[in-house]
Order: structure tokens, then sequence, then C-alpha cells
């Protein structure tokens, strides 16, 4: 062990590891890249958390910056689960439901804990959190904060932002804070404090009086970024401010949470599941519009194209067997109905009405066994992630998008001529009713070739996604993988912006350095693994 990690394993409970199976195993996460950290930890309490922090607050202010870097499951595609210093892990210890308070609705938790697992919990109480994503089962909470995560039911329920009402935080320099939105007068005590929580919130509120205008140039017309930092819903215009929002999809770069308490709402598991088959494109681009368009809006509009069916047939063609049969059509839609009483028979009416105005094929599945049924036409990704021709591999670099709506047609022709022209088959699935789609190249990252032509795909998606006004870091976060885009994506004076709220945080450079800010192109071509994988995950079955 070096002198750094005995020092650790003297001030913490927890455990501090530096053996080079754990380091080699935290090298890398769900993205193309590797990236060995030099110690492990596994924090038992805050206390070790605020430990850790204080300890390389001091190293850096001698001048010795050693970064830290907080981490879930490692499900992370953007490489936003890496760092060359201090991994500090806490699914090991820090999983624990902490309160769950059925009058108000709510539960606190610590950031290691399992989505699958809570929400299990939660639905043995009849609530459960909208926004999960398809890794719930083998991801954290913690990191579903950290990338502002979302789902197939976040066309009506929003993202993670939506349900996060305040949370416990670590800061640089080891102190800790908690948020939530605060009232003009709690918000004056603050900008009073003589601590680097009282500087922060100075700071922070300078910079938003300062530059209002340019932070509502901010919002940009998809339903999910996280690009950057969300400075939006900070202060209101009642004067109430709350850091939470800042917090949430930072990917640990402003501060390490440590405590979430979260909205639940009612969960309805008598559902109607719809699928509905189209001969064209242009066809389920208009169902979709109008889809979004009811008041009563489906809580699922999930789309799987044909050229993902066209794969699937060749590898595994009984998984979809009885579903749906060649030639394919050109896309399949999943529409979820979860309103209740009577308002449910209008919502399935309705949704019958659109549908069958673009459809060749609608069928309802009101039956949980029927449903499942259907579902397996979406899991299908499953089969083309999982699946390796020799040593080529499903490469999450131009995944997980969002663009405008009324540009989601142009968006999955773009994708269509991306890989064409660089000769690669393409299936494209995802969340058609945020038009935030996934779509992986198959390529062999061992080969200077398919390394070349990954690098030119990520350049030239970056460039489409921006172009038709969306957002590449929707998804997720913007990582590694999305940091080289992101002053090209909002602009010289925003990204300056952006910048100064990090420094803020952040004055020495500790949190998560290369996430976000600070990552070239080059940085990723030197990062990039040869033997990219989804190994560690074979025993959930890798979904998107």
């Amino acid at each position: 062990m070096s002198k750094v990690a005995h020092y650790l394993q003297e001030h913490l409970v927890g455990e501090v590891m530096t053996g080079t199976d754990a380091r080699h195993y935290f090298s890398t996460d769900a993205s193309i890249f590797q990236l060995p950290p030099a110690i492990i930890v596994y924090p038992r309490n805050e206390n070790d958390v605020r430990k850790t922090a204080r300890f390389t607050w001091q190293l850096a202010e001698r001048g010795r910056a050693i970064p830290i870097t907080a981490r879930g499951s490692g499900t992370d595609q953007t490489g936003a689960a890496l760092g060359s210093g201090i991994m500090v892990v806490f699914p090991a210890h820090m999983n624990r439901i902490l309160e769950l308070d059925t009058k108000s609705n709510t539960v606190i938790v610590e950031p290691g804990i399992n989505y699958g697992k809570l929400q299990q919990a939660l639905h043995t109480h009849g609530r459960f959190l909208p926004p999960f994503p398809s890794s719930l089962e083998y991801s954290t909470i913690g990191g579903a904060v950290a990338n502002n995560s979302s789902g197939d039911k976040s066309i009506k329920y929003g993202d993670t932002r939506n349900y996060v009402k305040s949370l416990r935080v670590v800061l640089a320099n080891g102190e800790v804070i908690e948020t939530g939105r605060l009232s003009k007068r709690e918000l004056s005590k603050k900008l009073g404090l003589a601590t680097f929580e009282g500087e922060i919130y100075r700071s922070v509120d300078t910079l938003i009086e300062e530059n209002i205008e340019l932070i509502r140039r901010m919002a940009i017309n998809v339903t999910k970024n996280n690009a950057g930092y969300d400075l939006l819903d900070i202060k209101r215009k009642d004067g109430s401010f709350d850091l939470t929002p800042l917090f949430v999809g930072s990917q640990g770069t402003l501060g390490i949470v440590t405590e979430v308490e979260l909205h639940t709402v009612l969960h309805n598991p008598r559902v109607t599941l719809v699928l509905a088959n189209f001969e064209t494109l242009e066809q389920a681009h208009a169902a979709i519009i109008e889809l979004r368009a009811m008041a009563d809006i489906p809580s699922s509009i999930e789309l799987i194209d044909s050229k993902l069916l066209e794969q699937v047939q060749a590898i595994n063609p009984n998984q979809i067997k009885d579903i749906v049969a060649p030639p394919f059509p050109a896309v399949v839609l999943l529409i979820e109905l979860d309103m209740v009483d009577r308002h449910h028979k209008k919502q399935v009416k309705q949704t019958e009405k659109i549908l069958h105005k673009y459809a060749t094929n609608v069928q309802i599945a009101t039956e949980l066994e029927h449903q499942q049924t259907f579902w397996k036409i979406r899991e299908i990704s499953s089969a083309i992630m999982s699946n390796n021709e020799g040593l080529l591999r499903s490469l999450p670099i131009t995944d997980g998008a969002s663009v405008p709506i009324d540009q989601l047609k142009a968006y999955i022709e773009g994708l269509y001529q991306l890989f064409k022209t660089n000769n690669l088959k393409i299936g494209v699935w995802g969340h058609a009713g945020d038009a935030n789609l996934h779509a992986q190249p198959k390529l062999n990252l061992g080969q200077v070739g398919d390394r070349q032509k990954a690098f030119r795909l990520i350049d030239d998606w970056h460039k489409m996604v921006i172009g038709l006004g969306g957002s590449m870091s929707s998804g997720s976060g913007d990582g590694r993988l999305h940091a080289p885009y992101l002053e090209s994506f909002y602009g010289s004076e925003i990204y300056a912006l952006l910048v100064k709220v990090k420094q803020v945080f952040d004055p020495y450079g500790t949190l998560n350095p290369g996430v976000k800010f600070g990552t070239s192109i080059d940085d990723m071509k030197a990062m990039v693994r040869a033997d990219y994988g989804m190994d560690h995950l074979y025993d959930h079955l890798p979904r998107s």
C-alpha cells in the first residue's frame, strides 16, 4: 500500500484497497474507456466520505491534487465512473433505506442502494419511482442521481431531477451540506455563512443574477438534456433557491452525494399495452406526435425499427417468434397506458383511434402474461448489445441523444445514413415519445482502422445531433465521451459560465476531473480499451 492508502485506512472505518485485481476491476465502466484508480475506498458512513474529501483538499492545498471519484455499479456509458485517483465505491456498505415516510410519500436512501431493490420495497407500499432506467436491476440510486437518469416512463413522469427533494452532499473540502428549496429568508442566512457552503451560495447567486439572459438560452427544445449543469431552476421568481437541481446530473463533479430524499408516486400495476406496426417511418412519426398531444399522455412510447428486428432474426429468431414476423414493419411501437378508472377507457379508445389512422396492425394486451410477451420485442436490444461477432462489440458511442420531437424522423434517417456511410449494420430502438434513441455500431477496438472509424462516428454523430437542435447528453450525462463537444453545443459564453460553476465548487479540481470538462478527443483516444465488453453485466442481462 502507498502512504496515502495507509493514512486513509488508519482514519476510515471502511476498507481501503490498492490491489492489482481491484484496481483493474474499477478501471472500466460501461464506456469504451479504461482508467485505473490508484486507491479504492469502501466508505461505511458519511464521515468516511467527509474525511476522504477533506484529505484530498488538504493535499491539493499543498500542490498535490489527487482526484476523487464516486462510483455506484459502474454502468455509466460515458466514462464518468472512472478516475485515476481515489475511487469511492458506495454499494458495499452505504446501501440502505434510511427512512420511508408513507404520509409524505418520500423515501431517504444512501447512494449505493440498488435501484431495483428500492423499487421492490416501494411497490410493497403501492408506490414507485417512475424515472427508473432500463438498468435498474444492476444500477444504483446514486448513479441515477449523478446522471439524472430517465427511462421509458419519462415521457409522462419526467426524469430523476423531478423526484429528488433534497440531498446531503460532501463538498470538495469535506464540509457536509443539505440541499432543498430555501425561502428568501433562509437563503439570506446561507449567504451570510462564513464557511465554504456560504461562499458557494454567494458565488452561485451572483453568477445567476449576472447571467440571467445567458442561462435562459440554455433551455433547448428537447425533453431531456443533461449537458453541463442545470442552472435554470435554482433561483425562482419568488426568490426561493435550491442547489439540488445543480447536483442532480453533475456526475460527481460538484460534490459527493451521501443521502437522497426522493418523492414517490402511486403505482398502478394494471395497465394496457398496445403494440402497433407501421409500414413507414413517416406514419410512425405522425402517430407519435399525436400520441404525445393526448390530454392523458401514454406512460411509455417505445420504438423498435425493422433493422434491429432483422439482426435479431439472424441471431435468435425465437426471441421474436409469434410477436412479429418477416417481412418486418419499418417501425414497431409499444404504447403503455396507465390511467385509472373511466379515464383509462377513454385513454385506450383515443389511442386506438390515433393508431388506426397510421398503423397496419394494432394489438392490445391487458393481461400481464400477454404484456410480458409484447415487452420481449423491446428487450431484444439486449441480444444485440451482448452478441459478439468474433471480436466485434456493440459500442455505446452514438447512443442516447434526444432531439426535438419534430426532428425524430430526420434523426433516424440521419443515423441510417451515418452507419451506411461507414459500412455498418444499424438497429434503432428507444424512447420514441422523448425522441431519445439508441444505436450502437459493432466495431473491434483492438484494430486501428475500427478505432479510427469509431472516432469519425463519434464526431459526425455529435455534429448531427447538435445540428438538429438536440442534446448528445440526454440518456446520461456528459462524462468523458461528450466533454469535448460541450462548448460547441452551448457556445463559448455558456460554456465559460459552466466552467465558473465548476470552479466555485471545486477550486482545486479534485472532484472527478476530466468529466464534463478537461477531456479532449486526443485524451479519449488514449483511454480507449481494446477489449471492450459487457462481461460484468451478464448475470443481469445488459439492457438499454
